[in-house]
């Protein structure tokens, strides 16, 4: 996979390093000289330019990348670089990093952003999870369809402890994706017993109802 970050910073050089590490091709760019350390990851290509000209897309070869990341600490920047890249050099997929969480709502398909990444939304979001057991915490919302995933830890009072999955009538538009279990996450079957700590992963769909999900946690669920 070919992959063009705009922004060399920590968060730009960070994500050109795990891609790299999994045998992606990466291409860091930024307007900065002093961002310029190529040293710290020597095997992506850098280029020295602005992410917000055309010209400068062109020359990082942007519409043969599989994906682009906007990782700068401007978000018009961010922006102005998803929209070039969906708009003039159709790119299939591009990530967005939001900077200034009020700035969130720009950050849709209509700016040509397929996915916003929002740091202090993502931490509020670990902060909620790590002191609420028993709470439906949402993780992370795909902002192309809409979709969320929540994430709650089973309290040990809770009526789903000791039932299987396919005991649960899961609400609309709801799937169980993942259980995390101690430090192990698996994909559940129907067989599989819950347990209380348990953290469940669901992915809900436009249609679903947060708050059924929370009650079906606290109050139990229908026997299938």
């Amino acid at each position: 996979m070919r992959v063009v970050i705009a922004g060399a910073g920590s968060v730009g050089r960070s994500i050109a390093a795990e891609l790299l590490a999994n045998d992606h091709e990466v291409v860091l760019i930024d307007r900065n000289p002093s961002a310029m350390r190529v040293a710290q990851v020597p095997e992506a290509d850098w280029l020295l330019a602005d992410a917000c000209e055309t010209s400068s897309l062109s020359g990082a070869d942007v519409s043969s990348a599989d994906v682009v990341v906007g990782a700068t600490g401007d978000d018009k920047v961010n922006l102005v670089f998803s929209l070039l890249s969906k708009t003039e050099f159709a790119v299939p997929r591009t990530v967005a990093r939001v900077n200034n969480p009020r700035n969130e709502w720009m950050f849709d398909e209509s700016w040509g952003v397929d996915v916003a990444v929002s740091t202090p939304r993502i931490m509020t979001a670990m902060v909620e999870e790590a002191v609420s057991v028993g709470d439906l915490v949402r993780i992370f919302t795909f902002h192309q369809s809409g979709a969320d995933i929540y994430e709650v830890t089973l309290p040990e009072e809770s009526p789903l402890v000791g039932l299987r999955v396919s005991d649960v009538v899961w609400p609309t538009d709801t799937v169980l994706a993942c259980v995390v279990r101690g430090t192990q996450p698996f994909s559940p079957t129907a067989d599989d017993a819950l347990e209380a700590g348990d953290e469940l992963m669901f992915v809900t769909g436009t249609d679903a109802d947060p708050a059924t999900l929370q009650q079906l946690v606290v109050d139990g669920p229908e026997l299938g």
